[in-house]
């Protein structure tokens, strides 16, 4: 199952770049900005990606105590505070290291182990935050593409 996670986090993958790697390049400036009023940012989008590794990690480990390290929940103003665009790239690929190493001590029976909201396995919740980056993956190269002013 780490498989996955890391296919979808830094590739390769078949469709285009996975989450970090679409991140490669992006300047603190390109990552603050947004499209419209009320869009979320590339910063942003990075920011929530590691709040729901977070997330995913608490429901398969059973440690639901532990707290994310910023206020807030899932979707975070940036830039806010004392904290760098590197910092929050930081925290992404540290969350998802966290996460692949809870993945890879499941044993193969607790696949099937329902994990949350009623009827969510772990399996079916990793095959989830997989395909949660994979869907900012996507977000973030439509917004580094606006940014150039290219059509899409």
């Amino acid at each position: 199952m780490t498989a996955y996670l890391d296919e979808a986090f830094a590739g390769p993958s078949w469709h285009g770049p996975a989450l970090y790697t679409a991140l490669r390049g992006v300047t603190p400036k390109q990552a603050a900005w947004r499209p419209g009023r009320g869009r979320h940012s590339i910063w942003e989008l990075v920011v929530h990606a590691a709040y729901w590794k977070h997330v995913v990690r608490q429901r398969l480990s059973g440690r639901r105590a532990e707290r994310f390290p910023l206020r807030g929940t899932n979707w975070f103003v940036r830039p806010s505070g004392d904290r760098t665009w590197h910092d929050d790239v930081r925290l992404l690929a540290e969350e998802h290291e966290r996460l692949r190493e809870v993945v890879k001590r499941l044993p193969p029976r607790s696949m099937t182990r329902i994990v949350g909201h009623g009827r969510d396995t772990a399996a079916y919740t990793i095959r989830g935050i997989a395909a949660h980056d994979l869907y900012h993956a996507g977000q973030i190269q439509l917004l580094k593409r606006l940014q150039r002013g290219r059509p899409i």
